[in-house]
Parts: C-alpha cells; sequence; structure tokens
C-alpha cells in the first residue's frame, strides 16, 4: 500500500499543480491542524489544496512528508482513512489531506480518530457534497474549521486570462472609492488592449469555473461538462445524503431545477410548484429546494438574509451563477436582467449578508442597499433611502452613487 499511495500522491501533486494561485489561500491561509474545505464540483478545491500541500513541503513533488489522497481512487478504496494515516504516520508523514471525503460513508468517526490519536499529525480534506459534509461536520466542530470555497470572481478570471496583478477591495472601499478604483482597473486594461465590459460578457457566460480554460473554443463542451456536473450532484449526492430518496424523488429535483431556470429570477409561489411537481406536500418542496441551495445550484434571498429556511419563504430564487444560467436555460430565455441580478446575488453572498427590501433590490452587509440594472436605470425606487446606491450595467466609471456592476466582482 505504501508504494502506490506514495506514488499516486506524487501524480496529483505534480500533475494538479498549477500556477495561478487562487483568492482561497490568501484569505485562509491553512497553517493550523485541521480544515476541512467544501464547495461545488469545478470551483478549483483540488488544485488549491495541491498548492498548499506542496507549499508546505517546500514544493517537493516527491516529498514523503505529505500525502495527498484521492478518496474516490481505487487503490484507496481497499482501506479505511484511518489505516491510512496509522500506516503513513509510522512512515513519517507530517500532513495528509483527503479529496472527496464524502465518497468515503465513515469520513467523519475516521477523522475525529485521526486527530486525537496523532496529535502532531496535520490534515486537509475537501468534500464536494456540502449535504454530506453540513449532516456530518457538527462531530467534528471543536477539531477542524470548515471554510467554503467558491467559484472565480471576475478579479480572478482577468488575472487568470491576463496574466495580470490585480487588488480585490471590500464592499466599504467599493461603495466609497468607486470612481478612482473603476478608473484604475480600465486603465490597467486598456495597456493590454482590453476593454473591461467585453471581458465582464466572457465571465458572465464562462469565467467562474476554472476549468473553462480547457474549453475556452468550445464553449458547448464547458456547458455540456457543467450540465454533467449539475446531474452528478443532484443523482449522486442526494441519494448519499437521504437514502430514502428514490428515483421518482431525483426525477422530480431535476424537474423542480429545470422549473427554476426556465423562470429564474423566481419568486416563489409553492403551492403552484407543487402543484406543478404533484408533490404531496409543502414540507417536501421546502426540503428539494433546501438540497438545491446547500448543493450550491440555487441562491435564495429572504427578507431576514438567512438563505432558504422551512420556516420563511424566501422572496427570490437564483441559480447559483450566471454561467449555470447560460447552460441550463433556453438561449432565447435568457434575460438581462436576471443575468445581473444573479451576477449580483452570488458575489455579494459570498462574503457578506444580503437582504431582499421593500425598497430597492438588496440590502447588503446590513448597511448598503443596492438596486441593480442597466446604463439607464433611475434613482426613483431607492430616493429617499440612506446608503442607497446603483448597480449599473453597461458603465466603464461610475460616479457619485452610480457604480459599475462589474466592479463587484472585484470583491474578491
Amino acid at each position: 500500500m505504501v508504494e502506490k499511495l506514495f506514488e499516486l500522491s506524487h501524480f496529483y501533486l505534480k500533475n494538479y499543480n498549477k500556477e495561478y494561485k487562487r483568492y482561497f489561500l490568501n484569505k485562509h491561509p491553512l497553517e493550523g491542524r485541521f480544515y476541512i474545505v467544501i464547495g461545488q464540483r469545478g470551483v478549483g478545491k483540488t488544485t488549491t489544496l495541491v498548492q498548499q500541500i506542496l507549499k508546505l513541503c517546500n514544493y517537493e513533488l516527491l516529498s514523503r512528508r505529505v500525502l495527498y489522497v484521492p478518496v474516490d481512487h481505487t487503490v484507496v478504496a481497499r482501506h479505511t482513512l484511518y489505516e491510512i494515516a496509522e500506516t503513513f504516520y509510522k512512515e513519517g508523514v507530517k500532513l495528509i489531506c483527503f479529496d472527496e471525503i464524502h465518497k468515503y460513508a465513515h469520513w467523519s468517526r475516521d477523522l475525529k480518530s485521526i486527530y486525537d490519536v496523532y496529535p502532531d499529525l496535520k490534515l486537509l480534506a475537501s468534500g464536494s457534497s456540502a449535504l454530506e459534509i453540513y449532516k456530518s461536520s457538527h462531530d467534528l466542530s471543536r477539531r477542524a474549521i470548515v471554510y467554503r470555497m467558491v467559484g472565480m470572481s471576475f478579479r480572478e478570471f482577468l488575472e487568470f486570462t491576463l496574466n495580470l496583478h490585480m487588488d480585490s477591495y471590500t464592499l466599504d472601499e467599493i461603495v466609497t472609492g468607486h470612481e478612482p478604483v473603476s478608473h484604475k482597473i480600465v486603465e490597467q486594461l486598456e495597456e493590454k488592449g482590453k476593454r473591461v465590459l467585453p471581458l465582464f460578457r466572457e465571465y458572465l457566460r464562462f469565467g467562474y469555473y476554472p476549468y473553462f480554460v480547457d474549453h475556452r473554443d468550445q464553449l458547448e463542451e464547458f456547458y455540456l461538462k457543467l450540465e454533467q456536473d449539475v446531474r452528478k450532484t443532484v443523482e449522486n449526492d442526494s441519494i448519499e445524503v437521504n437514502p430514502a430518496l428514490n428515483g421518482a424523488s431525483i426525477k422530480k429535483i431535476l424537474k423542480l431545477l429545470s422549473l427554476l431556470t426556465e423562470s429564474v429570477p423566481y419568486t416563489p409561489d409553492l403551492n403552484d410548484l407543487k402543484r406543478k411537481l404533484e408533490i404531496g406536500d409543502i414540507r417536501t418542496l421546502k426540503r428539494y429546494l433546501k438540497f438545491l441551495e446547500d448543493s450550491n445550484l440555487m441562491l435564495s434571498v429572504s427578507k431576514k438574509g438567512r438563505g432558504f429556511s422551512e420556516l420563511e419563504k424566501p422572496e427570490k430564487i437564483y441559480l447559483n451563477n450566471t454561467n449555470l444560467v447560460h447552460a441550463l436555460a433556453e438561449s432565447d430565455r435568457l434575460d438581462i436582467g436576471n443575468l445581473r441580478e444573479t451576477f449580483f446575488v452570488n458575489i455579494i453572498s459570498s462574503f457578506y449578508k444580503i437582504q431582499a427590501v421593500e425598497k430597492g433590490d438588496f440590502l447588503a452587509a446590513d448597511k448598503y442597499t443596492f438596486e441593480v440594472g442597466g446604463k439607464n436605470k433611475s434613482f426613483s425606487q431607492v430616493k429617499g433611502i440612506d446608503n442607497a446606491f446603483l448597480a449599473v450595467d453597461d458603465i466603464e466609471t461610475g460616479i457619485g452613487k452610480k457604480i459599475p456592476l462589474w466592479l463587484f466582482g472585484f470583491l474578491y
């Protein structure tokens, strides 16, 4: 087992290491003892973990002090996670990374035991099934720190594709200093012969998932892979979390996603959805909606800003990001207003609280009211509201309380 797993680990460390480093490791250095990273399929968790492992072993690709373990690999499946940790601890390994832990039935129990028995062993773990992680990680709440990783921001997309270094900004910095900040970014892009608005359109179409780089000239392939990942999430993760679900239930969840795709942003009429899906009770429908949100396929905005709750009907429902909208919606049903709001809700909710409000579209971070729209959007809907701003598409730079929509893509 030892040499086969070392060989497998070295293969992953060599082939999954990329030059570009995402926001995640700057925000979360992962220098403590035990971390679990969760996130949607395809957002870059494996690459990020490989980069962190290599940093900790001084970039020695053949190091025997670290071990990367793809839990769903056939070589790994013959052993428990605890057996692997026990064996390699004796070999002198100081850090073990278990990738895709939700593929292993007793991951929470094994990781708890490893943590308790080997106090000087560092642990990293990741999982695409946020549902399974949420369900089981309470057993590790005093041991592991759980972080959620999201897809690429517009800033990261620009850095990645244009080989630039660009600063990120807090929401406060964007609101109070958007004029000089946006001018600086526009000038930086112009030096590369690029304009920000066409690049923003590209990002909305395919820039959220880092693997777009493999399909940039064949967007049909990119959207096909994205659609396949969505089906895997629904068909596989739902069963792993709730074995009582059957084929009919999964078909209804997929149909629910389809209905939301056709009408997003959707102001939920739960009784109408229940009738269309032929579901017997509202509680079951809410459970399906909660699954889609926890799976990072859907975003909801409520008046209290807590995401989807079985106790509160959300005011609006969106697909998780604009790439999903392009992949799953019929081209003749794409709505620019939907794309704008989906981008805004996705980027704000990644790091700030966002709520639905009576006047304007959203309240962000409990203090800024935003109305999202095109360049001709007026202040009429937020008139008289303190700290109210327009997030406006189709403008390169803003003025006063009119902020370019694309600039919010520099929040991370």
